[in-house]
């Protein structure tokens, strides 16, 4: 959510910063500007909409002068999106300049305060008070200004702050909301997101909380708030620029679509050995895990979907109670959890706000915490017990596809893996999970390769208005996901229902030519779904049924009929999601959406 960048060096900076800023558009915003310290005054250029407008008004950065600057793409929490409210915010005589994501919450109180000391406030926004702070504290000393602002400031921030006064550094400050440092040669860097630099860098620090970086153009020195001076470990991005360009393709997640067996393949094999699961990454003991009462999963979006399949997963094999929590609910309803809890934390960035809230929530109570992340060295991952990586590579579209996927397979890992420890399962079934889990990548590629059956569907049905998912088991679970994915690319109306609640209440929304998705892979009750799949079509219901191809009969029982391979049921939502995905694609393309980038959505949600 939001994006920073920032560059001290030698060359200009305004090209690097909007190719930098192009780069984080994935995280979703609605506004952009870049200010840059020309030598004699900070210079401030900012734009609503897209990126576009802004490498309009400045020429794409040829219009711009100036070695040292900062740029941002806000996505609006406080104020309406528009130039104004845009980042960066300047104080009030114009010498101080601040990029800011994340959330103020004492900003009113503070802002109030600034007022009554004849401040005069230009914007609507949180970060405007950080800027009018510096100037007010500041006494000579940058460094310690920002440390007495941080005092005042409650809530979560990422912070850029370049001065006037002090026109040879950069100020980078981190709470609760991400940010990283590159390393250079002659050039330093900052930014919220690796993309934004590896064009330049692969050489970077990880903030942790309460960090201060000081970037000069030959330096970069990290402190704490009593200006300690803090030894970071230097980190290197193993994967290139090019897993983050599209590669060809015409949209970043049709790229990640197709990614999606190799990034399975990746997530399993070094945890595939001799026919075993090992997990060295989980320091529990059996004797610990069989103390286990109960497992919570707590989750948000896409990867709470994740956890509900995991519910029916882990119950099923593991026989532990399992609750799939949404995270912005967890801590909000006085949980009961404590040391005879397990709680799985699923998060793609590692750094979803309401998921690491949670998290500390359990851990709070003596919760043992296994986190399940695609970022290392993210806040979710430091900071759990221990911490699964899924090894997807960066995901660049909003909407994701490959991260759901790498998650699900690290749930089958750790269900066959507890399931051995505690003894729920033989080793007839053992063998069994472990070969079937193997066959995943090649079974999904065989889907990708026959996608035009898929496509020639969504040509036809994306001018539906409403649209319902329905199944049963971990069908339901499933159809949570294909909706979500529809909705957020496409802007059609959809909802996801357990079919045996149709009966409840929504099948009065059912009329003629409403389109049903029916998924009916779950063998044990695929008759039932037969059913809910007649009930809805004597209504007027258009049903799309998703099935295994060892049940062509269901080609007769709805309008339209999409099969995939067979696999064992718990690992069926692996296959299962990719046509729901393709079509949720192929909708959005046929309506012109903007598929990688949809409205009003953030690809990492770092603020409640």
């Amino acid at each position: 959510m939001c994006g920073i960048v920032g560059y001290i060096g030698y060359e200009q900076a305004a090209p690097f910063l909007l190719k930098g800023l192009e780069k984080l558009e994935y995280r979703g915003y609605d506004s952009s500007g870049i200010c840059l310290n020309d030598g004699s005054e900070l210079v401030v250029k900012k734009a609503k909409g897209k990126l576009e407008e802004l490498k309009k008004l400045t020429d794409n950065g040829r219009a711009l002068s100036g070695t040292v600057g900062i740029g941002h793409t806000r996505w609006a929490t406080h104020g309406e999106p528009s130039d104004v409210n845009a980042h960066p915010h300047l104080s009030e005589s114009g010498r101080f300049a601040v990029v800011h994501n994340g959330i103020i919450e004492n900003y009113l109180q503070l802002k109030e305060y600034l007022i009554s000391k004849g401040v005069t406030f230009r914007s609507m926004t949180d970060t405007e008070v950080i800027a009018q702070l510096i100037e007010f504290y500041y006494k000579g000393d940058l460094i310690d200004t920002v440390i007495k602002v941080l005092s005042r400031l409650d809530g979560s921030y990422a912070l850029g702050v370049i001065s006037v006064d002090d026109p040879d550094r950069i100020i980078a400050v981190r709470k609760e909301s991400p940010l990283i440092i590159g390393i250079g040669q002659g050039e330093n860097y900052i930014a919220s997101d690796v993309p934004a630099i590896l064009a330049k860098t692969k050489r970077i620090y990880r903030l942790e909380n309460n960090e201060i970086a000081i970037l000069r153009r030959d330096s970069i020195k990290i402190i704490n708030t009593d200006r300690e001076e803090v030894k970071k470990q230097e980190e290197t991005i193993s994967w290139t620029i090019d897993a983050a360009e599209k590669g060809g393709y015409e949209h970043f997640m049709f790229k990640e679509i197709m990614e999606q067996p190799k990034v399975i393949h990746d997530t399993i094999s070094p945890r595939i050995r001799n026919g075993r699961v090992v997990l060295d990454e989980i320091s529990l003991t059996p004797e610990q895990l069989r103390s286990f009462r109960k497992i919570n999963i707590l989750a948000c979006g896409s990867a709470y979907h994740v956890g509900v399949v995991a519910k029916y997963i882990f119950e099923k094999l593991l026989r532990i109670p399992v609750e799939a929590d949404l995270a912005s609910e967890f801590r909000y309803r006085d949980p009961i959890v404590d040391d005879k809890t397990l709680t799985i934390v699923i998060s793609q960035s590692g750094e979803t706000a309401d998921t690491k809230e949670a998290m500390k929530e359990a851990q709070r109570r003596g919760s043992h915490v296994i986190s399940i992340v695609n970022v290392v060295g993210s806040a979710i991952a430091t900071e759990s017990d221990d911490v699964i990586y899924t090894w997807a590579g960066p995901e660049i579209a909003v909407a994701t596809t490959k991260a759901y996927s790498a998650q699900l397979a690290v749930i089958y890992l750790m269900a066959i893996f507890f399931g051995d420890l505690l003894g729920t399962i033989d080793e007839k079934q053992y063998g069994y999970y472990v070969s079937e889990l193997l066959t995943i990548p090649d079974k999904i590629s065989q889907i990708l390769e026959n996608s035009t059956q898929v496509q020639y569907l969504a040509s036809k049905l994306f001018n539906s208005k409403d649209i319902f998912f329905i199944g049963r088991n971990i069908d339901y679970a499933l159809s949570l996901e294909g909706s979500l994915k529809l909705k957020e690319i496409s802007y059609i109306h959809s909802e996801a229902y357990a079919a045996g609640e149709l009966k409840h209440g929504t099948i009065s929304l059912i009329e003629n030519g409403t389109l049903v998705i029916a998924l009916a892979t779950h063998e044990p009750l695929i008759a039932k779904t037969v059913s809910n799949i007649r009930e809805v079509q004597t209504r007027g219901a258009n049903v799309l049924c998703l099935a295994c191809d060892d049940h062509k009969e269901l080609a007769d029982v709805a309008q339209s009929t999409v099969f995939i391979p067979k696999i064992c049921d718990m690992m069926l939502p692996s296959l299962a999601v990719v046509p729901l995905q393709l079509f949720a694609y192929y909708v959005a393309s046929a309506k012109g959406c903007d598929i990688d980038k949809p409205r009003n959505l953030a690809k990492s949600v770092t603020v409640e």
